[in-house]
């Protein structure tokens, strides 16, 4: 896809969102957040610090 399309496509994405009614971008939003994938329990609580202790007792064994 060259640079020109890309641009064209994306103006048509912009448009069309801002066509939509108000409520409806809302609701899309809201759509979208409930059926986004929740990260592991153990990195929403404590970021890649288990990832990185898990792969240290990995290496040492």
């Amino acid at each position: 896809m060259k640079g020109n399309d890309y641009v064209k496509f994306m103006t048509q994405q912009v448009v069309s969102y801002m066509d939509l009614p108000k409520e409806e971008r809302r609701q899309r939003r809201i759509e979208q957040k409930a059926n986004k994938p929740q990260p592991p329990i153990g990195n929403k609580w404590f970021g890649v610090l288990p990832l990185a202790i898990k792969s240290i007792f990995k290496r040492a064994q």
